[in-house]
């Protein structure tokens, strides 16, 4: 490596680091891929294909992307099954010495996207984790552009099956046993498009698992979670998260709460049922037109569009529970009113779900925040009129949700009515919030 330039050994060992990966390196304006990582993308995308000096005869071959356009061509090859690394300049290049200091800040998988424009609001894009140990399969779910979190067990092929035709996962991790069993690999790489990959065996040991979940949640025990009846489940969680970590970089912050569910809970639907009945996409066309939930699907928000499509997907079989369902149904149909009031106020509601998770990854915008409190101005209202129904379902809905008045309050006192799209324009705190920006405001014009 002593041939190469500087630059070109801190990209060989960044790369070295994240094989697995398309490497994103931050040069200028550009993100640039060199060797073949260049080759691949050239091709995969319809790029040029260019050379490099780098200290060696032969120029490396090497394509580039636009830095503000970056996120769309990273789609479109997360899209193709592909992870891309994204090695951002940390440093400054007017004060560094030599090489701009640079790291990987995310690691952007099938499973892991946050790309508002790849994400369809109207379903989750789930990853999903699966750890195989002497015929118990524990199995996780997570969505998170959502926060959603969910575990549990099955003891078949078949029901793992089940669970993975529920969910559709852009993405399945596992342990290397899965690849021994009867699993059919190459059927869900090649009819359903997931990327499936093993992990090394060392993130489904008790010491990295169990010790992930305990130290995110902030609890002692897996009591405390929900999850002692869990143990392959509580594996499979556990590997999830530590691999959420290692792509995210981030402290996860929105992901608050796991969900450990019996499979028995719900109606099994096998592939082929839920094919000939059409629930959420015809036969023919593959679209969701036609379907069941195209016909139910009157929700006016991308989190209510979610929630009746994983109603439809896993129906109910307890009896009190879907009477509870019921009761909310026929009680809003009762009172025309109250129904048509809640539907005005929840029309203007963005997608929370999505808008905080972008917040927590520090990746909002002001308009995003303006979004976010014209959402959360709508709360007050939708929790009067949920105060004038009696059934079940409703009134604990009602005693779950906080108006969130103070957050509301803070917002509206801090940003401009109609900010810049970027942080970098600057004008984004209102005049009189703030005594020092008014004063640095004041000595710059």
């Amino acid at each position: 490596m002593a041939e190469y330039s500087p630059m070109m050994q801190h990209y060989l060992q960044t790369k070295e680091a994240h094989r697995d990966c398309i490497l994103f390196y931050r040069l200028g304006d550009f993100y640039e891929m060199f060797f073949e990582d260049a080759l691949t993308v050239s091709k995969e995308l319809e790029l040029t294909l260019t050379g490099k000096q780098c200290g060696t005869e032969e120029r490396a071959p090497m394509c580039g992307v636009p830095f503000h356009a970056a996120d769309t061509y990273i789609s479109r090859l997360v899209a193709k099954g592909y992870k891309v690394a994204i090695c951002e300049q940390i440093g400054d290049p007017k004060l560094s010495k030599g090489i701009v200091e640079r790291k990987v800040i995310r690691i952007v998988t099938p499973g892991t996207t946050m790309d508002a424009q790849s994400l369809d609001e109207s379903k989750n894009n789930y990853l999903m984790c699966v750890y195989y140990d002497e015929n118990v399969f524990g199995v996780s779910v997570a969505d998170v552009s959502t926060g959603d979190y969910f575990v549990t067990e099955v003891e078949s092929v078949t029901k793992l099956m089940d669970e993975i035709n529920k969910y559709m996962p852009s993405e399945m991790i596992c342990n290397e046993a899965l690849f021994m069993s009867s699993l059919d690999i190459d059927m869900l790489r090649n009819r359903l498009s997931m990327t499936v990959t093993a992990l090394d065996s060392w993130y489904f040991t008790d010491e990295t698992a169990i010790h992930t979940l305990l130290a995110h949640f902030q609890v002692k025990q897996l009591e405390g979670l929900g999850l002692a009846d869990y143990l392959s489940g509580t594996l499979a969680a556990g590997a999830l998260l530590k691999y959420l970590y290692e792509t995210q970089m981030n402290g996860l912050e929105h992901m608050t709460g796991i969900h450990p569910y019996s499979t028995g809970a719900f109606m099994v639907l096998d592939s082929s049922t839920r094919r000939n009945l059409e629930l959420v996409e015809t036969m023919r066309e593959k679209t969701k037109k036609g379907s069941l939930l195209w016909v139910l699907d009157k929700t006016k928000t991308a989190m209510g569009a979610r929630l009746l499509r994983s109603y439809v997907e896993q129906p109910l079989i307890e009896r009190s529970e879907i009477e509870a369902r019921y009761d909310a149904i026929e009680e809003l149909n009762n009172h025309v009113m109250s129904r048509e009031e809640l539907s005005e106020y929840l029309n203007p509601v963005y997608d929370l779900e999505r808008l905080i998770t972008r917040i927590s990854y520090q990746t909002a915008n002001p308009r995003d925040l303006i979004a976010f409190r014209n959402s959360l101005k709508m709360l007050p209202p939708i929790r009067m009129v949920l105060g004038e129904f009696q059934s079940q379902a409703l009134t604990s809905l009602l005693e779950s949700m906080d108006g969130l008045e103070d957050i509301y309050q803070w917002i509206d006192e801090a940003i401009e009515e109609e900010p810049p799209i970027s942080v970098h324009d600057g004008g984004i705190i209102k005049d009189g919030y703030f005594e020092e920006i008014d004063r640095l405001r004041s000595a710059k014009t």
